[in-house]
């Protein structure tokens, strides 16, 4: 199994009424990349996240429970409560 760390940043936008709509994640290099798009993207979006899996890339398999390295307005879950 040949562990890997992806470092992604999900966007969402505002729907109709308080439903929020999830943009394709964007991967980033490092975890610094990745908080530093979020922090840039959350000046205009609705919700962004910046999070760090780690799994098999080959298998497709990912760790469940994300790493969360900086999130900020509405978020879905599973990152509302995180």
């Amino acid at each position: 199994m040949a562990l890997e760390t992806i470092y992604l940043v999900q966007v969402f936008r505002a729907g109709k009424g308080a439903r929020l709509i999830a943009d394709t994640p964007i991967r980033c290099k490092s975890s610094d990349a990745a908080r530093r798009m979020a922090e840039k993207l959350a000046t205009t979006k609705a919700g962004v996240v910046a999070f760090a899996m780690s799994g098999d890339a080959e298998l497709g398999e990912y760790n469940e429970e994300p790493t969360i390295i900086f999130k900020a307005g509405q978020l879905r879950a599973p990152f509302e409560d995180a």
